[in-house]
């Protein structure tokens, strides 16, 4: 019993010092867009956020906006390559995609 009551305590400490993490991570962003708004000029304002970008081929690639220059966009941290950071040119994107609100 008292095995048990041990577990259970350091599985709440593992939960209480990792759900405040979790809850920043999803954090809620204001997407906006303006008459003069291009893909460029909406990444620029996402620069530190995560985003999906929709290819015009089809793929979608999900990171977080890193830089953005001219002509191609910087996404680090790519979702299930975590490892990998991506360059996408950004005539290629359809659509950009934020998360604007988490469940609460």
């Amino acid at each position: 019993m008292m095995r048990s009551s041990r577990i259970v305590a350091a599985l709440g400490l593992v939960v209480a010092v990792h759900l405040p993490g979790a809850a920043a991570l999803a954090q809620d962003v204001k997407l906006e867009v303006k008459s003069t708004d291009t893909v460029k000029s909406v990444l620029e304002r996402m620069v530190g956020k995560r985003v999906s970008v929709v290819l015009t081929s089809g793929p979608e690639l999900s990171g977080i906006v890193t830089s953005v220059g001219d002509k191609v966009v910087l996404l680090s941290e790519l979702t299930g390559r975590e490892f990998f950071d991506g360059v996408v040119n950004i005539e290629q994107i359809g659509a950009v995609i934020v998360r604007t609100r988490s469940t609460r």
